[in-house]
Order: C-alpha cells, then structure tokens, then sequence
C-alpha cells in the first residue's frame, strides 16, 4: 500500500482510540481523529486535527477521511443511552465503512470483541458480529481485533471493582464465579492494532493476554492486591446484576449490563486460541495497587 503519512483513529478521545493514536504519533505517523465531542480538550493539543464523525451527512464524512490510507475504528457503544442504540451504530459503522470507500481508504483495522458473532442473543456481540461481516464483504483490506476484557490505565470495569472493593463491605458475584475471562492489557493491544494496519493481508486476531482466571479467582487477585477486607458474597445472577443497578444509580452512572453479565457468565471474554500479547494483569496489578480503584471511573461522563 501507498502510504500518504495519514492515520484516522475514531475516538483518540476515548479509551483503546487514546492508546492507538498514542502509539501512531510515536512512530512518526500523522493522526486526525473522528469524535462525537468536537469541543471537548484536545489531549494530543496540535499533533491529532479533530473532526466530528458526521453520520447524517455522508458526503461530509467520506470527506473527512480523504488523504488518509488507513482508518482504526473503535467507534461503538458500550450500552444504550437516549437514541444511541446498539442497532444505531451498526448502522453508523456501517456509514462509515461507505465513507470510507469513498474516501479511498486502503485498509481497516476494526476493534471488535472476542466472540461476536452475528447470530448472538446478546445485543452488544451481535452488533459486532455483523459489523465483522460487513467489514469481510467490503471489499476493503481489513485486519478485526478482537480484544477480551481490556484493563490498563483509565480503564473502567477493572478500575470499578477495585473501588467497589475498597468501599463496601461486601461484595456480589454473580452465580458460582467458575465462568472466565482472559484479560488484555490497552497498549498491548494499541501496539496489535497498529502492527496489523502494517500488513496487507486481510486478519481476524484475538486480543488476549496470557492469564486467564475465573471471575472468582479475578475478584480475590483484585480483593488481595489492594489489601481490601470486603466480604465475597455469591447471589443469583439477576439479583447481583439489580445490586449494580442500584449502585449506578447512586454514582450517576451505568455499572454494569446485563449483556455483560450474561456474555461474561457464557465465557465469550475469553478466547480458543494462543496469547497474543503478554502484559499480565497480575504483575500491571501489583504495579498500580496504590492507584487502581482510588476514584471511581464514569463511563457516562467519559462518553456523553
């Protein structure tokens, strides 16, 4: 691929976008980013131009990705909120993906999710599954991550149970905890992401590192490494899933879904193949045991 020196990250603002456009300025390659707040603080200042994603005019859209070879797309929602649906941003992927075309893009490195697929019950992995198929009948080149449970630094489910766990005395898992999930480091998984958009072949990769755990086992790591005292308590899963609810009404916020609990509960947070990055949540733990979970991390304030 001819290579024009321009990247497009949709939302360097956020989480995963942050990291990947991070990791791009370091290598020396120019970066603009699509958002859905325009207005907000610029944290990349003069290095990242900012456009708003403009789903409702398409043309204006194809526009904004001109002169750019490679788009990284992590555009998504985590749950529903007002208008925005999981049904509305496939459809606003799916505006993008014909942007992109238009635009000229070469090649796409898509964030997806371990275990998405089409024909999901789940709303939050089928809206992914289609978009993974929208992508392969693009035409496009394209490289689909597929990260599983994603911690690091800013991160907000890892973060929050440490806060929970620092707070209460008591803590919900839902069912026997005996269900796993194979966590994955955010710069371990910028640095896949960009290496992928480096290769021309056309990928489906699993963003996995190299520990798995049962959620039980998860919560005591967490619960022993902060030094917290809470109480492990088991309740039916719809019973912990309402507890959260209450608990986010409290904070303002959404804790957790009920897409979460049951994706989490069916193991699709971790994956049937080898590792394929290497940071361990175990030693990233150890590291930030001071700092992980001594504020409590807004996915509402992050994203609307």
């Amino acid at each position: 691929m001819s290579d024009t020196g321009l990247n497009i990250v949709t939302g360097a603002f956020g989480y995963t976008g942050k990291y990947i456009a991070h990791r791009l300025l370091t290598r020396g390659i120019k970066v603009r980013t699509l958002t859905g707040h325009p207005d907000r603080t610029n944290p990349f200042g003069d290095r990242v131009e900012t456009i708003p994603y403009n789903f409702q005019q398409p043309d204006k859209l194809a526009e904004s990705l001109q002169g750019a070879t490679t788009l990284f797309n992590t555009y998504w929602v985590r749950f529903p909120r007002g208008n925005v649906t999981y049904a509305k941003a496939v459809q606003n992927t799916r505006v993008l993906l014909t942007a992109a075309k238009q635009a000229g893009i070469q090649r796409i490195v898509h964030v997806s999710i371990t275990n998405a697929a089409a024909d999901s019950p789940l709303l939050y992995f089928r809206g992914k599954g289609q978009l993974e198929n929208d992508i392969v009948e693009s035409g496009l080149s394209h490289a689909i991550i597929r990260p599983t449970l994603i911690f690091g630094a800013e991160d907000i489910l890892i973060n929050n149970i440490a806060w929970l766990l620092r707070r209460f005395p008591a803590f919900a898992v839902p069912g026997r905890g005996e269900y796993k999930l194979q966590p994955v480091f955010v710069e371990d998984l910028a640095e896949l992401a960009v290496n992928a958009a480096q290769n021309s072949e056309n990928m489906l990769v699993d963003a996995v590192g190299p520990e798995t755990y049962q959620f039980l086992e998860l919560i005591n790591l967490i619960k022993n490494t902060i030094g917290s005292k809470s109480k492990i308590m088991h309740l039916p899963p719809r019973q912990a899933y309402y507890l959260s609810k209450l608990i986010g009404v409290a904070m303002g916020d959404v804790i957790l879904t009920e897409d979460e609990v049951k994706g989490l509960m069916d193991n699709l947070l971790v994956s049937q193949h080898p590792p394929t990055c290497e940071t361990r949540l175990s030693e990233w733990l150890e590291k930030n045991s001071h700092s992980v979970g001594a504020s409590y991390a807004s996915e509402l304030s992050r994203h609307y």
